[in-house]
């Protein structure tokens, strides 16, 4: 085959196609008789299995290839001009006698052009049947492509399928690679979700040798980033309520994301209630308005509050809750001097040790109860300025000292049980909840220099009760005038038989004994 075979077109080789031809109707593009049948079966033996491209690279030094109408056959990028669109096919005017067929669907990814629009092709062929160019849109943004390519350009990619190692894309037709480490600024799990996505990223890599492009999503992210924190840090104010995203979860808290900037959510600023646990309040991911509490410039941190941008509870604390009242609530966490007691969620009362029992006295709350545990307790005080409640779980009960002064009348002698010692006498439980007291110079008509020569803790002793006061919730009792009265009660039943009464026998005595 020789260069004068492309050079010199056949007489029957058609003109420019006329406008007409392409009149309105399912007629086709008009073509003159069969093209010379022996120049169409020596580009067939010409190729065989080569494309243009291959056959033009493998025999160097000739010159370029024509088509019959003297048009290079895939040599560069040419600029046409859509003069007719039928169907599947869009017809380019390239300029003197050059027309070609341009498939529309390389427009997949865009509209078609409209009749009048410049469009780049290469040439791939000639078709003799219908005596026309064939063209490829594809090859000509290709190349156009490459020849633009270069690292830290920023280019728009479709996700054409994924793999174990990240993201395969086709940018402008050529192929790329993002590394699933390069897709989002956290960690991705499904890489499923962005197939079929266009993605804006950025070139890291382009080598043109192997036809290799990688490309990352996270470095343009990452620089948007620092554009959007510069004019965030010269808009922060504190007090604004902004929207923002959960970075990142640790013990102390959360790092949330307000739009180019992090912020430290701690937990004591998560929830009006105690909060054990960041994770139970917020997730990875989650959106969420919060307010900015601190803004320092110079250390570059910013301080958020969730619960700032909630009702707060204790507004209608002393309206909600008045004294005397009996609520339920939850134990949420022990001391040594009670327990606290939450009674709705960010509202906290304490249970003194004090007001925990009537059965006995205690050292420390766990011996009543647990963090955790449900229970109804007493409002004894309010107090929402200082944000405090104080509660009685004693006192929600039964109360053992109601009727004390019924069921333990003055003059009478109880029994009890000492239940400790002090310098000036001894505590004597007549019933759980309810304790006596017997004052040291009460505890024996002998002289005693210290409480614990007279009784012991544990002891069991009668008392007689010289008073009881309800309201102040105190009885005096006596062990010695117990004492005398109980012996007083002997001697008189000991008395001598001429001091007795003496009783008329109504009956002789058996045995005939008077």
């Amino acid at each position: 085959m020789t260069d004068e075979t492309h050079s010199q077109p056949s007489q029957e080789t058609p003109d420019t196609v006329r406008p007409q031809e392409f009149s309105s109707g399912p007629q086709k593009f008009h073509r003159e008789p069969d093209m010379d049948a022996e120049l169409q079966a020596e580009l067939d033996e010409a190729l065989g299995d080569m494309s243009i491209d291959e056959l033009l690279a493998a025999e160097e030094g000739r010159t370029a290839a024509t088509s019959p109408t003297g048009e290079p056959v895939g040599q560069g990028v040419r600029r046409g001009t859509v003069i007719a669109i039928q169907g599947d096919d869009v017809f380019v005017d390239l300029g003197g006698k050059s027309q070609g067929l341009l498939p529309a669907m390389q427009f997949e990814d865009e509209p078609l052009p409209d009749v009048g629009d410049t469009v780049e092709v290469t040439i791939e062929g000639y078709d003799t049947g219908e005596g026309l160019l064939m063209l490829s849109r594809k090859g000509a943004v290709m190349q156009a492509a490459w020849e633009t390519l270069e690292e830290g350009q920023v280019v728009e990619g479709r996700v054409t399928g994924q793999n174990k190692g990240g993201l395969e894309l086709t940018i402008s037709g050529i192929r790329a690679f993002m590394p699933i480490s390069q897709i989002e600024m956290f960690r991705v799990e499904e890489l499923g979700d962005y197939v079929d996505q266009k993605l804006r990223c950025q070139v890291t890599e382009v080598d043109r040798r192997e036809k290799n492009v990688i490309v990352s999503r996270r470095a343009l992210l990452e620089l948007e980033a620092e554009q959007k924190a510069a004019e965030l840090w010269e808009t922060l104010q504190e007090g604004q309520v902004v929207p923002g995203t959960v970075r990142s979860i640790m013990p102390y808290g959360a790092f949330v994301d307000i739009g180019g900037a992090d912020g430290l959510l701690h937990v004591r600023d998560m929830s009006h209630s105690r909060v054990e646990d960041p994770a139970s309040i917020v997730a990875e991911g989650q959106q969420v308005q919060v307010k900015i509490l601190k803004v320092d410039r110079e250390a570059r941190r910013i301080s958020l509050g969730l619960k700032q941008t909630m009702p707060d509870p204790w507004d209608a604390a002393e309206s909600k809750w008045r004294e005397g009242d009996v609520v339920t609530g939850r134990v949420t966490r022990l001391a040594d001097f009670g327990a606290f007691f939450e009674i709705e969620p960010g509202v906290e009362g304490l249970i003194p040790i004090s007001e925990m029992s009537f059965a006995r006295r205690i050292k420390h709350p766990s011996e009543v109860v647990s963090a955790g545990d449900t229970a109804r307790v007493k409002v004894l005080r309010v107090d929402a300025a200082q944000r405090r409640i104080s509660l009685s779980l004693k006192q929600a009960g039964e109360d053992p000292w109601q009727g004390a002064s019924v069921r333990w009348r003055e003059d009478s002698v109880v029994e009890g049980r000492i239940t400790r010692l002090a310098d000036f006498g001894a505590f004597v439980e007549l019933a759980p909840g309810v304790e006596g007291l017997v004052h040291v110079s009460e505890l024996s008509n002998e002289f005693v220099r210290s409480v614990s020569e007279a009784v012991r803790e544990g002891d069991a002793v009668q008392a007689k009760v010289l008073s009881v006061d309800e309201t102040a919730r105190r009885i005096s009792l006596s062990i010695k005038q117990a004492a005398e009265a109980a012996a007083t009660t002997f001697e008189t039943a000991a008395e001598p038989a001429e001091f007795a009464p003496q009783h008329k026998r109504k009956k002789p005595l058996k045995g005939g004994l008077d």
